[in-house]
């Protein structure tokens, strides 16, 4: 599944844009000087996590990833969960309170799961920020990100609404609107995965690790991460209208769940071995 990147207006300042995230020379440049710097650890206070999750057929899904990437599943179904938030404030660790002077874009993870507890496989990363999106393409390996021509994720009191409109651009389509419940009931589609609805979300929210295939190298960018999801705290949603294409034609409404907030972290990104 290719992740090269197309800016979402058309023109010259979108092909040089275009170019520069996909730059492999620029890559390989950052990757022979950061390799040799310690990890600066980024932080955020991140707030409105919104998770929706369709059980998919896992052939399907296995099509999608790289040979050898190995996704958990059950009955012959794998969970494709997309999770969008605003981040507070993102930057490094070691600014301190220097970092309340960071902005907070939003950015929207779409991923599978794989065999190994704990660990996902990235197929989209979005985000709202024209600096950010370049800036993750050009200097990390883990999130070849892209830019929609619109990007909305607030909460209206119980409502949530997240809108991602790709114009011209690599971005996925989606929008969701999801309502707070107070029912913490499985889904049909995900009861024979899971035995009860927290153990769906523990499972779908609790990740240490993140991966990604640098297709240009033919090896795997590995991130560790610090998510302290507590559960108590994660809200029950009831789905609404939800369009996301990426999730199949067929695909149901999706199981909802939020996070009000979450201090995260990132911890390291290295290149697995060949």
């Amino acid at each position: 599944m290719s992740n090269e990147y197309v800016h979402p207006t058309p023109g010259f300042p979108g092909r040089l844009l275009a170019r520069l995230a996909n730059s492999r020379s620029f890559a390989h440049a950052r990757r022979a000087v950061l390799s040799r710097l310690p990890f600066l650890v980024l932080e955020s206070d991140v707030r409105d996590v919104v998770y929706l999750t369709w059980m998919m057929d896992a052939a399907t899904a296995q099509a999608m990833v790289p040979p050898g990437v190995r996704l958990w599943q059950r009955n012959g179904l794998t969970p494709f969960s997309v999770l969008t938030y605003r981040h507070g404030n993102f930057g490094p660790a070691l600014a301190g309170p220097a970092r309340r002077l960071l902005p907070s874009p939003l950015q929207s993870n779409w991923r599978f799961y794989l065999e190994e507890p704990g660990k996902v496989y990235f197929v989209r990363n979005v985000m709202s920020s024209t600096l950010h999106a370049l800036g993750t393409r050009m200097f990390s390996d883990i999130l070849p990100t892209h830019l929609p021509a619109r990007f909305l994720h607030e909460r209206d009191g119980d409502r949530f609404s997240t809108i991602i409109a790709p114009g011209e651009g690599s971005a996925p389509r989606l929008e969701a609107h999801a309502s707070v419940s107070n029912q913490r009931v499985l889904p049909a589609s995900l009861a024979g995965a899971f035995a009860s609805w927290e153990e769906a979300v523990n499972f779908l929210a609790c990740q240490h690790t993140a991966m990604i295939e640098v297709a240009a190298l033919g090896r795997m960018a590995v991130s560790d991460i610090s998510l302290p999801i507590e559960l108590d705290e994660v809200l029950p949603l009831a789905a609404g209208s939800v369009t996301c294409p990426m999730a199949g034609a067929d695909a149901g409404p999706p199981f909802c769940f939020a996070v009000p907030r979450v201090r995260f972290r990132v911890l390291s990104e290295s290149l697995a071995a060949s």
